[in-house]
């Protein structure tokens, strides 16, 4: 250690790696005013900042607050900061008449000033200062040492706190350094107003409005297969999306009812007939079965009216296909021992090449869209592909949807044919008119604050 001593240098040293290896600030504050003493032999130090006061006092652990002496530093230390009195030797005459009037009682003749400024990117290191005093007056060579140990301890200070990655203050210190830079310059060279112009040219640049929906691949003009007869669906000769042929059987009702219908009603025409030819013969000699003939003509025919009607709900059983196409329906199960209508819809025929997208455009999202306007639809099974096509129309009544929504039914031609199978789902775009940047940016948010706005 007299090795040290003996070099101001080599005590620079260790006074910096003292400081590196420091456990926290407040070692770093009791290191600055005790062992500053290698440098220069003084009696009294002291530690600033604004904000929280004296920090550290030489010779004492944790300084006390509210004593006399504290109190007095405290004054003489912010009347030094607001001055900006440059670093070097102070005294009384530097002070105020009712802060020099006690230097005499707390502090020897001679006093170093060492100002700490502040760090605008440690909010921790606010203004301060360090005050030496001793009994002897610090030399030139000294006090280069000691702002080299004051400069080398602040940073291992500044070490101690993690730099904020954002703040106010570190922005508009920024942006004043780039504004200073570009002021130098010619305006049309000032680089914040060409971002400016950039960015106003950008917002009017033009761009398409655009929507999504939920969008599918449906038939265009399908078949539809109705019950032809109120009864039960006896078996389906199909299955879900297969191809049909024109008069291809579908499926069939339940025939016993209508067999046994049938069958009765046969037994009441062949009653009826023999009725009648038994009176006819006993027309011949008797008066009265003459009369009886015209009743019974009456009602043979409308017996056989009723065989009749039976016969064809009998054929029409039998549902076939009108048409070559591809069957859409439910699973078969569902519908067979269910209970039909007439006219209630059983199943859809469509034309394998006959697709166009509908897509469901929900009310928030109703933009003004032309007949014609593009229509691309990227399905769920091939997200990197889209099926293109141009709108054919779109409702002006909003539609209930199974999820309880609301929403615009769209229907567009495909611009070409597609591999696609009907049925598919996915993510449909409904392009609109050409509008600028800034509308198609502000236009949700616009219209979500414009229905809690009433002016």
């Amino acid at each position: 250690m007299n090795a040290v001593a003996d070099s101001p240098l080599l005590v620079l040293l260790e006074l910096g790696h003292r400081a590196r290896a420091a456990e926290d600030v407040e070692e770093l504050a009791f290191l600055l005013v005790n062992d500053t003493h290698l440098l220069w032999p003084y009696r009294q130090a002291a530690l600033w900042f604004d904000g929280s006061g004296v920090r550290a006092l030489s010779g004492v652990v944790q300084p006390e607050r509210n004593v006399p002496y504290v109190q007095w530093l405290d004054r003489v230390f912010r009347h030094l900061c607001r001055a900006s009195l440059p670093a070097g030797p102070c005294g009384a005459q530097d002070l105020p008449a009712d802060l020099a009037d006690e230097w005499q009682d707390w502090l020897p003749a001679h006093a170093l000033w060492l100002p700490l400024p502040a760090r605008a990117d440690c909010p921790e290191f606010p203004p301060g200062g360090l005050l030496l005093a001793g009994e002897e007056a610090c030399d030139e060579q000294t006090r280069v040492l000691l702002g080299e140990w004051l400069a080398t301890w602040s940073h291992a200070w500044r070490a101690r706190f993690k730099s904020p990655v954002f703040s106010l203050h570190l922005l508009r210190q920024r942006l004043a350094k780039w504004r200073d830079g570009q002021n130098k310059r010619e305006w049309w060279k000032r680089r914040h107003l060409q971002l400016a112009l950039g960015v106003f040219l950008l917002l009017f640049f033009p761009v398409r409005l655009t929507v999504l929906a939920q969008g599918e691949l449906v038939p265009a003009r399908p078949a539809m297969i109705r019950a032809p007869l109120d009864g039960v669906i006896g078996k389906f000769a199909v299955s879900p999306n297969e191809k049909v042929k024109s008069g291809q059987l579908l499926f069939s009702f339940d025939e016993a009812p209508i067999t046994t219908r049938l069958e009765v009603a046969r037994q009441t025409l062949a009653t009826a007939e023999t009725e009648y030819r038994q009176f006819a013969q006993m027309a011949l000699v008797d008066g009265k079965s003459k009369e009886q003939l015209a009743g019974l003509l009456g009602k043979i025919g409308e017996k056989r009216s009723e065989l009749e009607f039976l016969s064809s709900q009998f054929q029409r059983s039998q549902v076939t296909a009108p048409e070559d196409g591809i069957v859409i329906f439910d699973d078969p199960s569902e519908w067979i021992g269910r209970p039909v209508q007439t006219g209630e819809r059983v199943m859809k025929l469509a034309k394998p090449d006959d697709v166009e997208i509908e897509a469901w455009v929900p009310i928030a999202d109703a933009i003004p869209l032309a007949e014609g306007s593009p229509v691309s639809l990227y399905l769920a099974a091939s997200p990197f592909s889209s099926v293109s096509g141009r709108l054919r129309y779109l409702n002006h009544d909003a539609t209930p949807r199974p999820d309880g929504s609301y929403a615009y039914r769209a229907r567009a031609t495909l611009a070409k044919n597609t591999e696609n199978r009907i049925g598919l789902k996915g993510t449909a775009k409904l392009s609109g008119d050409w509008v600028p940047l800034v509308y198609w940016l502000v236009r949700r948010p616009l219209a979500v604050i414009r229905q809690y706005l009433a002016v």
